[in-house]
């Protein structure tokens, strides 16, 4: 009896492992497309934030030198130059590339590197106005501010050159002070006449000047504000968003086309 019961339960055998096997080779199957769906709708989530931040954000800080020039045809005073100091600098990155996004505020600074001579300590005060152009040089804005050197007395000027006397003496330090002269504190682009540069001039004779640096610093609010000082939470929860969004779609797509089979083959 035990060989007329062994055929059967072995065809049986049989084919429990035939449909486990196409069970598991099928389960794995869909494993494997699901994995690879929400890879691809993970990465296109990850490509569709990072897009959206390229061209919402714009540039956070920009600097650039400012050289100065001047008139020498004139036969000045020892000391005095023949005009004010005058740069015009570009506010286009390669020379094509507008840094000023339209609607967003910008604080616009002037930092002035300068040796604290006699000269620049009894000049006083002084202006630096900023005129913006656009494209063919008409003027879009005009600003001026008054700055002036750190006062400091003949008492704490002598402490300090004696506490630095060996820096002094060995090159590794300098008598100079940095001025940082504010032109725009909410400095607006208009989308119809986009600024390209701007002229700066010192409106003195008399100052020293080391060097010159023009800095652009975008003054972030609303979505602009939370994207920048808390970049990684708003990746996670923008990311997040565009997968959940996408992963609806196919989800109905997907309901939809097997809905549409069944109906197919009633």
């Amino acid at each position: 009896m035990s060989h007329g019961v062994s055929p059967p339960l072995l065809l049986w055998a049989e084919d429990m492992c035939l449909v486990l096997f196409l069970r598991t080779r099928r389960l794995l199957l869909q494993t494997g497309i699901l994995f690879c769906v929400l890879l691809l709708l993970l990465w296109v989530s990850v490509f569709l934030y990072g897009s959206f931040y390229y061209s919402y954000m714009p540039t956070v800080k920009f600097s650039t030198p400012v050289h100065y020039q001047y008139s020498s045809t004139c036969s000045p005073s020892p000391g005095v130059l023949c005009s004010f100091p005058t740069a015009n600098v570009s506010l286009l990155r390669n020379s094509r590339d507008r840094i000023l996004m339209y609607g967003q505020p910008y604080r616009i600074t002037l930092e002035l590197l300068v040796p604290e001579s006699t000269v620049n300590r009894n000049l006083g005060m002084f202006m630096v106005s900023m005129v913006c152009y656009t494209r063919g040089g008409k003027e879009i804005s005009y600003t001026a501010r008054s700055a002036m050197l750190h006062y400091k007395s003949h008492l704490l000027k002598t402490l300090e050159t004696l506490a630095s006397l060996p820096l002094l003496l060995s090159g590794l330090s300098e008598q100079k002070q940095t001025l940082e002269v504010e032109l725009h504190s909410e400095y607006r682009e208009d989308s119809y006449v986009p600024t390209t540069g701007a002229v700066i001039q010192i409106q003195s004779v008399h100052i020293q000047i080391y060097s010159a640096e023009l800095r652009v610093h975008a003054h972030f609010t609303g979505l602009r504000f939370l994207l920048y000082n808390y970049p990684i939470i708003s990746a996670i929860i923008g990311i997040t968003s565009n997968f959940v969004f996408m992963s609806v779609l196919v989800l109905l797509s997907y309901l939809q086309f097997g809905f549409g089979r069944s109906r197919v083959r009633v």
